[in-house]
Protein backbone atom coordinates (compact mmCIF):
# COMPACT_ATOMS: atom_id res chain seq x y z
CA UNK A 1 0.00 0.00 0.00
CA UNK A 2 1.26 3.48 -0.83
CA UNK A 3 2.44 6.17 1.27
CA UNK A 4 -0.03 9.68 1.79
CA UNK A 5 2.12 12.37 0.26
CA UNK A 6 2.34 15.36 3.26
CA UNK A 7 1.34 18.32 1.91
CA UNK A 8 5.01 20.11 2.52
CA UNK A 9 5.00 22.40 5.47
CA UNK A 10 5.12 20.63 8.79
CA UNK A 11 3.01 21.63 12.38
CA UNK A 12 4.82 22.99 14.69
CA UNK A 13 4.39 21.50 18.49
CA UNK A 14 3.38 24.22 20.98
CA UNK A 15 5.84 23.86 24.17
CA UNK A 16 3.13 23.90 26.82
CA UNK A 17 4.60 25.41 30.00
CA UNK A 18 4.73 29.02 27.50
CA UNK A 19 1.27 28.74 26.11
CA UNK A 20 0.38 28.31 29.99
CA UNK A 21 1.90 31.44 30.82
CA UNK A 22 1.44 33.87 27.95
CA UNK A 23 -1.60 35.29 26.46
CA UNK A 24 -1.72 37.32 23.68
CA UNK A 25 -4.92 40.37 24.39
CA UNK A 26 -7.19 41.50 21.82
CA UNK A 27 -4.79 44.05 20.72
CA UNK A 28 -2.21 41.77 20.06
CA UNK A 29 -0.21 42.67 23.21
CA UNK A 30 1.57 39.86 24.74
CA UNK A 31 0.79 39.28 28.92
CA UNK A 32 2.04 37.45 31.08
CA UNK A 33 1.41 36.43 34.75
CA UNK A 34 3.25 37.65 38.18
CA UNK A 35 5.16 35.05 40.15
CA UNK A 36 5.26 34.26 43.80
CA UNK A 37 1.83 33.03 44.04
CA UNK A 38 1.67 29.93 45.47
CA UNK A 39 3.14 30.04 49.08
CA UNK A 40 4.14 32.23 51.59
CA UNK A 41 1.69 34.51 51.03
CA UNK A 42 0.61 35.21 54.31
CA UNK A 43 3.16 37.81 55.37
CA UNK A 44 2.16 40.03 52.20
CA UNK A 45 -0.05 43.06 52.23
CA UNK A 46 -3.39 42.94 51.05
CA UNK A 47 -2.83 45.13 48.12
CA UNK A 48 0.51 43.59 47.18
CA UNK A 49 -1.73 39.90 46.94
CA UNK A 50 -4.10 41.84 45.04
CA UNK A 51 -1.62 43.43 42.64
CA UNK A 52 -0.38 39.37 41.76
CA UNK A 53 -3.46 38.75 40.10
CA UNK A 54 -2.95 41.22 36.99
CA UNK A 55 -1.22 40.25 33.68
CA UNK A 56 1.59 41.93 32.94
CA UNK A 57 2.68 43.32 29.25
CA UNK A 58 5.91 41.72 28.21
CA UNK A 59 8.60 44.01 27.73
CA UNK A 60 11.39 43.72 25.55
CA UNK A 61 11.19 42.60 21.74
CA UNK A 62 13.42 39.21 22.31
CA UNK A 63 11.54 37.83 25.39
CA UNK A 64 8.54 38.24 22.53
CA UNK A 65 10.12 36.53 19.37
CA UNK A 66 11.11 33.70 21.83
CA UNK A 67 7.39 33.51 23.16
CA UNK A 68 6.24 33.35 19.69
CA UNK A 69 9.09 30.73 18.44
CA UNK A 70 7.70 28.24 21.41
CA UNK A 71 3.88 29.21 20.99
CA UNK A 72 3.77 29.28 17.69
CA UNK A 73 -0.26 29.05 17.72
CA UNK A 74 -0.80 31.43 20.75
CA UNK A 75 -1.41 34.67 18.91
CA UNK A 76 -3.80 32.36 16.24
CA UNK A 77 -6.09 31.22 18.30
CA UNK A 78 -7.83 34.19 19.92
Amino acid sequence: MPRKQTSGKLKLKTHKATAKRFRVTGSGKLVRTKGGKSHLRRNRSRRTKALLAEMVPVQGENIVQRVNRLAPYLSKNR
